[in-house]
């Protein structure tokens, strides 16, 4: 992976290190900057047969660390400030995201580059919700070229492959983003209910 920041570049595992230092576990529970964790949700189903929309448990993961978690839950609490482009190229996507919250936008870049670094290890978080159509991307990594460069604007992300099922895996993933994105927690809802 190529990372380009503002400051000059950066071995993906260097800004990996250097972001993982920078997520509290306070986050988990919305600390700091006004951003709580709790504001506006609501719990579903008190039996615990529903959704929990206030500490969104389906955000953890077998291979996840809190602060993962916590960036996932920041990001889904907060996706109203949340932008996004994306372009279908021929052998891959180009995307670029942001937010026009600092606080979100901090959360948003620290889980773009540790996921591509994971996918990049083969190290499959495991996060209760997330799609199936990242499977073969944890399966076939090494197939994966990634780009991503740090501006004012967001992260701009730009993955091609040769391997046409990797192409396509990579265009329907980059749609599911951009529906969460657009339309949070509901936009998961569906897909795992088969309706999205």
């Amino acid at each position: 992976m190529t990372i380009i920041p503002a400051a000059g570049r950066l071995t993906a595992v260097a800004l990996a290190l250097a972001l993982m230092a920078t997520t509290a576990p306070a986050q988990m529970h919305g600390g700091g900057h006004g951003h709580g964790a709790g504001q506006g949700m609501m719990h579903h189903g008190a039996d615990g047969t529903g959704h929990d929309e206030v500490t969104m448990p389906g955000l953890r993961g077998l291979n996840a660390t809190p602060g993962e978690s916590a960036d996932l839950m920041i990001m889904f609490h907060h996706f109203d400030t949340l932008y996004r482009e994306v372009e279908n190229l021929p052998n891959g996507i180009r995307t670029v995201t942001g937010a026009t919250d600092p606080y979100v936008l901090d959360a948003l870049i620290r889980h773009v580059t540790q996921m591509i670094g994971r996918v990049e290890a083969g190290d499959d978080p495991q996060i209760f919700i997330q799609s199936p159509t990242l499977d073969i991307f944890f399966a076939r990594y090494e197939g994966l070229v990634n780009d991503i460069e740090i501006t004012e604007a967001g992260i701009i992300v730009t993955q091609t492959s040769d391997d046409p099922e990797l192409v396509v895996a990579l265009q329907t993933h980059a749609a599911e983003v951009s529906d969460m994105a657009a339309r949070g927690m509901q936009a998961v809802h569906e897909r795992m209910m088969g309706g999205g």
